[in-house]
């Protein structure tokens, strides 16, 4: 049996806020351990991000617990036992044990309990059914660490099983697969995640999308992205290309990076139930302004004036990946930087400065003022105000 370490000394866990929860828990007469990811992340020395606790207490216990503490509740997924606590302005996560009652392959009916193994072994893949009580002791019950110490992602229990309890996980192998470097995929579980493949269909647009952008900017993004091709898995996601050299050379950003995956971008949002921000984004992008360093300084501005920061950097990582030029190229990396040294000035006339002049209101003012901001933009954005209304006047 693998010797497990402690994680006593893990300076997130003495955290007084957390220690706090673990408290109030066990005054209530219940027990709680950090579950899942920030055990995991530790184990593998990676950094921590949210800590999500697992507790033996109902959740109308944990509530009751935390209220009589004085610690604002927040009932964010009390349907499947999850309340988030508040301590010291740090959110905390408090899900009850629970057992899969009933599945149909995209959501579970729970039941709650006491036993921690038992909530082991409804968790998706073994690296992620491992817990830490307040003292650093870990409590592995599937064997977790010791498919971290072989680098192995691999599925609680029969792999078929987890997977036709909710088809995402089939998503979520790769995804783990792919945010760390070291990790292989268990063949088992991998030759599952293929033939059942199909059940991906089913899922809904946004948690495909919550679990594909999670994927888009792992470490091994694009070698998992090639298996999952390679497999036939992929193309029940979205129907994409094959630029993975060009996704590679793109900075971590899900948005451009799924971008260049897509056949047809112009279906992303519609696909995946993309937020109106990210959808801006897109139809930018497909704007497909030209864009390379050969362009004078002042072209460069001009460009940035009209697309704005967020578009030119897009635009601009997008070109420099499907360029040629290697990623160290400092002429590339000054275009992109253009936002940050120089401020997209405004426009300084504006609708009623021209009222005032005594011009008529109606289509006619709005072409006047498109015509001086095309003047003013091509004098380098130099005309003043004053200049710009004495040409009116002149008029």
């Amino acid at each position: 049996m693998t010797k497990l370490p402690s994680l006593a000394r893990a300076h997130w866990l003495k955290e007084p806020s957390l220690q706090r929860v673990f408290a109030v828990v066990a005054r209530a007469g219940g027990e709680a351990r950090v579950a899942g990811g920030a055990v995991r992340n530790a184990l593998l020395g990676q950094a921590i991000g949210d800590i999500d606790v697992a507790t033996t207490l109902a959740p109308e216990d944990v509530s009751a617990a935390f209220k009589a503490a004085g610690i604002s509740v927040h009932p964010t997924g009390i349907e499947h036992g999850t309340v988030t606590v508040v301590v010291d302005h740090k959110p905390y996560e408090i899900t009850t044990l629970r057992l899969d009652v009933e599945t149909d392959g995209r959501r579970a009916v729970v039941a709650f309990t006491d036993d921690w193994k038992a909530d082991a072994l409804r968790r998706d893949l073994t690296i992620n059914a491992l817990y830490c009580d307040a003292a650093g002791k870990i409590h592995d019950h599937v064997g977790g660490y010791a498919d971290i110490l072989r680098n192995r992602i691999i599925f609680v229990g029969t792999p078929a099983a987890r997977i036709k309890e909710d088809y995402l996980r089939i998503l979520r192998f790769f995804r783990f697969l792919a945010a760390y470097e070291k990790m292989t995929p268990d063949r088992a579980s991998l030759a599952a995640c293929v033939r059942l493949r199909m059940g991906l269909l089913g899922l809904s647009a946004e948690r495909i999308a919550r679990e594909m952008f999670k994927l888009l900017v792992g470490p091994k993004a694009v070698p998992v992205l090639k298996l999952m091709a390679k497999h036939k898995v992929l193309k029940n996601i979205l129907a994409h290309s094959d630029e993975f050299r060009v996704i590679q050379r793109l900075p971590p950003d899900p948005l451009l990076r799924a971008f260049v995956l897509a056949k047809k971008p112009e279906g992303l949002r519609g696909a995946w139930r993309l937020s109106n921000n990210l959808a801006r984004r897109i139809e930018a992008l497909l704007q497909g302004t030209v864009l390379s360093p050969k362009l004078r300084e002042n072209e460069q501005q001009k460009l940035l004036y009209a697309m704005g920061p967020e578009a030119w950097r897009d635009s601009v990582y997008l070109a420099w990946a499907r360029s040629r030029a290697p990623l160290t190229d400092r002429a590339w990396k000054r275009m992109v930087k253009l936002p940050g040294r120089w401020v997209v000035p405004s426009f300084p006339v504006a609708g009623r400065d021209l009222l005032a002049l005594g011009f008529p209101s109606g289509p006619d003012l709005g072409r006047e003022l498109k015509r001086l901001e095309d003047y003013w933009i091509a004098s380098d954005f130099t005309s003043t105000r004053e200049e710009l209304l004495e040409s009116i006047r002149g008029n």
